[in-house]
Formats: structure tokens, C-alpha cells, sequence
């Protein structure tokens, strides 16, 4: 045991590269997560209003945006996805690898799931509401984001905190095709040259941050509620 924290103090790996994997670690999350949720949320309204039976029934865009757009990226395997996307990486931030590219691939795998979780939101929202609004003289685009969306607001709230939380264990996995963060850190250092005292540090910070997102979207939840 002794050994092991004494390899913790002199390994190179954690005490010069740790701090600057864990911030590309964060950049790739925040960036990612920023871009699902602006694409996300009104693609799932979209999903939402377009079904059949919805305010603006359109069976066809629900058809080609659910059964085609949504459906077919979330059957791709994550790992599979992000190296089928480095030309697009590539052409629209200039480069391959990094952080910010890597963003690129993690934002186009989350916005279909997250998506899909906020359609599944609004239809928690009673039906009754949604035509007192209407009888009101409520438009379309009032009743989405006067009725739905603040009725809706835990359950989004909630989405958003499952999805960060995806998107970490995605940006570990971004690491080993030259994303960087705690999983380039982890496989460079942890798999490669056996150190696993970094293999193990890494794990721990991930754990850590899950629960800490966990968490803080628990609390965010427990304010919006006022049901």
C-alpha cells in the first residue's frame, strides 16, 4: 500500500498532466453539453408537436426527424460514431483531435438522446392544460413555451443531468482516439505503461464528477418542482 501512494506522489502522469486532462475533460462536457441542449431541446419539441395526434400533427417530419434522424445516430455505438465523424470533425474546427473536436463528435451522439428524453417530458404534461391554454387563444409557440416547457421543467431538468452524465463517460472514451481528457490520460498512462495507480486515479475523478452532477441536477430539480 505504502508503494502505491508513493507512486501516486512522483508519477508524472499525476502530478504535471492530471490538472490539464481533467480541464479538457470539463471543456469537452461543458461544450458538449451546452450545444445538446441548444439542439436538443427544440428538435424534441419538434418530436413532440409533429407526432400524430399532436398541436401541428406532421407525420412525415415526425417520421423523417424521429424514425430516421433520431433513431438511426442512437443505434451507432459511440465509439463507432466518433471515428466515422473525423472528416466532419475536421472540416468544421479545422482538426481531428483535442478537446474541441472532440466536442464535435460528442455533441452530435447526445442531441438525439437527449431529444428523445425531452419529448418523453412533455408528454408528462397533462393534455388538459394544454387545451385550457389553447382555449385561451394561446398560440402554438405560446402554449410550447409558456404551458409545456415550465410545466415540463423538472423532468427537463432531470434529462439534462442524465445526459451530462452520459456525455462524461462519452468524453473518457473520446480520449482514446485523440480527444484528450482523463481518458487519453487513462489509456496512455494507465493501460499502456501498466500504471495503475493513474487507471485508478482516473476512475475515482470520474466517479466523483458523475456523482457531483448527480447531485447538483438533483437539487436544480427540487427548486423548479412546485408541484
Amino acid at each position: 500500500m505504502n508503494d502505491f501512494f508513493d507512486s501516486l506522489a512522483t508519477n508524472p502522469a499525476i502530478t504535471t498532466a492530471l490538472w490539464p486532462a481533467f480541464v479538457e475533460s470539463l471543456q469537452m462536457v461543458a461544450i458538449s453539453g451546452l450545444f445538446t441542449v441548444l439542439l436538443g431541446l427544440p428538435l424534441g419539441v419538434v418530436l413532440f408537436v409533429s407526432q400524430p395526434g399532436g398541436m401541428a400533427d406532421n407525420r412525415l417530419l415526425n417520421l423523417v426527424l424521429g424514425g430516421v434522424l433520431v433513431n438511426i445516430t442512437r443505434s451507432i455505438p459511440y465509439a463507432i460514431l466518433m471515428v466515422a465523424l473525423i472528416p466532419v470533425t475536421r472540416w468544421l474546427v479545422g482538426t481531428s483531435i483535442g478537446p474541441i473536436a472532440a466536442s464535435v463528435s460528442l455533441t452530435i451522439a447526445s442531441v438525439p438522446f437527449f431529444a428523445r428524453l425531452v419529448e418523453t417530458s412533455l408528454r408528462e404534461v397533462h393534455p388538459g392544460k394544454v387545451d385550457a391554454a389553447h382555449a385561451m387563444g394561446s398560440t402554438r409557440s405560446q402554449t410550447v413555451w409558456k404551458v409545456l416547457i415550465p410545466e415540463s421543467l423538472p423532468s427537463l431538468v432531470a434529462s439534462i443531468t442524465t445526459t451530462l452524465v452520459a456525455l462524461i463517460g462519452y468524453s473518457a472514451m473520446a480520449g482514446l482516439i485523440g480527444g484528450g481528457g482523463l481518458g487519453r490520460l487513462a489509456y496512455n498512462y494507465g493501460y499502456q505503461r501498466f500504471q495503475l495507480e493513474v487507471m485508478v486515479i482516473v476512475l475515482i475523478i470520474l466517479v466523483l464528477l458523475v456523482q457531483l452532477v448527480q447531485v447538483a441536477g438533483d437539487a436544480v430539480v427540487r427548486r423548479v418542482d412546485h408541484r
